[in-house]
């Protein structure tokens, strides 16, 4: 599915000029990536959703009962995470329903609506489930967690390798992330979410660096590590309805990463979950990253790993 651009924009644009700017964006990443890969990752095929919504009317048909037992699963980290291959994968399940970052009724251009708005829709699913993919609202995740008038909810952090993330998000993105930075450390970035939440040690980082000498790929790399920090400076390693999802352990053991995810969401397992997913291990040159911030990189990398091999989750079969 579609993901913000992490462009911090100084007035929000019009409808039109908003629209415009996400056709041209689309029509270029079918040019550089493939019309396929671009209908896969947006969930284009009308037969493939129209499959996986009758699969979910059947569901409902199945187990009928009133609204208002849904727990709310929020899917949140950094773009270009692969959170889109989570989210195909729980699609998959018919008791969850999704609501992507395109999801006009909970969504405004890729945030979250209020969360009167957000509680209210999830109070009128009768699925098991409603998986959520606020990345934008990552920083409010929680909050979220404890959003009033629903089930209480869980959260799925995904996280990448660096330079795999890097790589993926200056081919789709361009200098967004350094953009963004720029703004974080000149204070011009306000109130848009890439600056949400961050506390002075790491603003005064943030405001260390030389951003017209910084390249986009360390820009991106930085971006990683700021966004990723959150996990721990808000509290959720402590936290036992929160689990750290690794992109790259998903695609070296597919069963075995949606078994564990399965068991943590008390989902019974089926390889239709990742049958999308191909066994991989990924082989690429490092970036030339600056060395401060690969350093700063290689240790949350470390402690978001270490974090991931504690939590501990029980597989109910």
């Amino acid at each position: 599915m579609p993901e913000e651009d992490p462009v911090p924009h100084p007035d929000e644009p019009s409808a039109l000029a908003y629209t415009a700017r996400r056709v041209r964006r689309h029509l270029r990443w079918a040019r550089t990536e493939g019309v396929r890969r671009l209908i896969e990752e947006d969930r284009l095929d009308p037969v493939d959703r129209a499959r996986t919504a009758l699969a979910k009317w059947r569901w409902r048909r199945a187990h009928p009962g009133p609204p208002g037992r849904a727990v709310p699963v929020y899917l949140v980290g950094l773009q270009r995470s692969g959170t889109n291959m989570l989210t195909r994968g729980l699609d998959a399940d018919p008791s969850v329903e999704v609501r992507n970052e395109n999801d006009r009724a909970v969504f405004h251009r890729f945030r979250l609506r209020p969360d009167p708005v957000l509680a209210a829709v999830i109070r009128r699913s009768r699925h098991r489930y409603v998986l959520v993919k606020p990345l934008c609202d990552t920083h409010r995740v929680d909050e979220l967690l404890d959003l009033a008038g629903v089930a209480p909810g869980r959260a799925l952090w995904a996280y990448r390798d660096v330079d795999d993330r890097a790589r993926s998000e200056v081919a789709k993105f361009g200098d967004a992330n350094l953009r963004a930075l720029r703004a974080i450390a000149d204070g011009t970035i306000g109130d848009r979410w890439q600056g949400q939440r961050l506390d002075a040690p790491m603003r005064d980082l943030v405001a260390g660096f030389d951003y017209d000498r910084m390249t986009p790929h360390t820009a991106a790399a930085l971006f990683w590590y700021v966004r990723n920090s959150l996990y721990f400076s808000l509290g959720l390693a402590d936290r036992p309805d929160t689990l750290l999802c690794s992109y790259d352990l998903l695609v070296a053991d597919p069963a075995g990463s949606t078994r564990r995810l399965c068991a943590f969401l008390d989902l019974p397992y089926d390889p239709v979950l990742h049958a999308h997913v191909g066994a991989r291990t990924p082989a690429r040159p490092r970036l030339e990253i600056d060395a401060r911030v690969r350093a700063l990189c290689t240790t949350l990398a470390e402690r978001l790993d270490a974090a991931a091999g504690r939590q501990e989750v029980v597989d109910h079969g």
